[in-house]
């Protein structure tokens, strides 16, 4: 790792040789190719949640997209890739205030956007800029929503989280998760919640094992699997 004069930590990752840097706020970037990756935003879940009686604070989805504003101003990518379940429903875009519209348009408008189709977005919103795409390839790496395990992939959909034994507690955070041939975004949503790494989900992605790239404060943790936790007790798997 690399320190940074703004005390920030870099960490880098391979992946199908190429060099990659996963960030500390959920986003992958691809230096080579000015692109930012960004998944699962699940942008208006708030609202989603409210419209079936369960009440949540309706921030979640300008909260996301300050995380997504502050990547694109720090980097100031050529191309952004959103991965996928971008919005929460379909319906989502006619919870979504003009305010928040108007930020994703400054987005999609500044630079070369493309919403990847999600389960729970498999028509991303045409009036809000940007184009979509089932899959992405460029180069040797293949940009898609649910994981198939090909050689050279950037998924989503899972939501990777990472336990680990910390300082007289258990410590779960959301990670990125990889083998040197393919990896599993992050959820970057305010409101996603995550599968443990170690889920049985993972291991049909990953059938020999993966590297955990866990997100701290300014800094990414690579955490190796002999060192994660699982979250329920042998013999019991989560439904996906």
């Amino acid at each position: 790792m690399t320190a940074l004069a703004n005390t920030r930590e870099e960490t880098f990752l391979h992946l199908a040789g190429e060099l990659l840097t996963p960030l500390p706020e959920g986003g992958l970037w691809w230096a080579r190719e000015r692109l930012l990756v960004v998944s699962d935003l699940h942008l208006e879940k708030g609202s989603a949640y409210a419209s079936k009686g369960q009440m949540l604070p309706p921030y979640d989805t300008g909260a996301t997209l300050s995380v997504v504003e502050r990547l694109c101003e720090r980097l100031m990518p050529q191309t952004v890739i959103s991965l996928g379940d971008s919005f929460h429903d379909r319906a989502a875009e006619l919870r979504l205030p003009e305010e928040y519209a108007a930020r994703i348009r400054a987005l999609t408008g500044a630079h070369d956007w493309i919403w990847v189709e999600g389960n729970h977005d498999p028509d991303p919103p045409t009036h809000l800029g940007g184009r979509a795409e089932r899959t992405v390839r460029l180069g040797p790496l293949v940009f898609r929503h649910e994981p198939e395990g090909e050689a050279g992939e950037v998924a989503g959909h899972l939501h990777p989280v990472a336990k680990v034994k910390g300082r007289g507690r258990n410590v779960r955070r959301r990670c990125f998760a990889s083998d040197g041939a393919r990896l599993v975004m992050p959820a970057m949503g305010a409101f996603t919640g995550g599968l443990n790494v170690l889920d049985d989900a993972f291991g049909r992605v990953f059938p020999e094992g993966l590297t955990a790239f866990a997100l701290g404060e300014g800094k990414v943790f690579v955490l190796s699997g002999g060192s994660l936790l699982g979250d329920v007790p042998v013999g019991v798997r989560w439904k996906l």
